[in-house]
């Protein structure tokens, strides 16, 4: 899947922007080699299946210059590093518990000079500091994703949402949302390839959990 495909549905990037999206496939390709990041038959469609997919979350939501955003369980970078692309005035930390994905992480974010995003090898629970969203995809259930993220959240309002998650997900969510109160975006709804029909995002407001 070509680059072009941020482009189409992302117009209004800046030719800074495009170029730090057009850079990605070398870089992830690069760093394929040495680390497995990303699974060898998702890099022919890293743009459609990791980086347009991580915009998903741009599509229901554009944040407010000062946002800080917690990306748990980001892997290689997703759904972060394209998120602080698109997004140069929010501040995002991204955390993995696994050391050598959080390596390519940084170097991937100072290889395209992002200054807005921080990396760190940790475990959600033990990062420090309050953040307007909690960002992630598909890293657990979310009873547990939820538990992770007790006193994380700022009680300062910026965004036109309700502080919260916004949560990458595919599938019938119904039994794993039970008792939760969600709002569910269907990507089939923002983009056309098929790839998307079973995508969502989800939107958890931090008043709906115990934050």
């Amino acid at each position: 899947m070509s680059k072009n495909i941020i482009s189409k549905y992302f117009p209004n990037i800046t030719e800074n922007q495009k170029k730090q999206f057009d850079l990605l496939q070398e870089l992830y390709s690069d760093w394929n080699e040495k680390i497995n990041v990303i699974s060898r038959k998702d890099m022919d469609a890293l743009y459609e299946k990791h980086i347009l997919h991580s915009l998903g979350i741009a599509k229901v939501m554009t944040f407010s210059k000062g946002t800080r955003v917690l990306d748990v369980g980001t892997g290689g970078g997703f759904p972060g590093i394209p998120l602080a692309i698109l997004f140069p005035e929010t501040h995002f930390t991204l955390v993995d518990s696994i050391g050598k994905k959080i390596t390519v992480v940084k170097n991937i974010a100072e290889s395209l000079d992002l200054k807005n995003l921080e990396a760190y090898h940790e475990r959600a629970e033990n990062i420090k500091g309050k953040f307007h969203f909690v960002v992630s995809r598909a890293v657990t259930q979310m009873p547990v994703f939820l538990r992770w993220l007790k006193g994380k959240f700022e009680k300062e309002q910026i965004n036109t949402k309700h502080n919260g998650v916004l949560y990458l997900k595919g599938g019938d969510l119904g039994e794993e949302l039970q008792g939760i109160k969600a709002e569910i975006f269907q990507l089939k709804n923002y983009f056309e390839e098929e790839f998307f029909e079973t995508k969502k995002v989800v939107y958890i407001s931090k008043g709906h959990f115990n934050s």
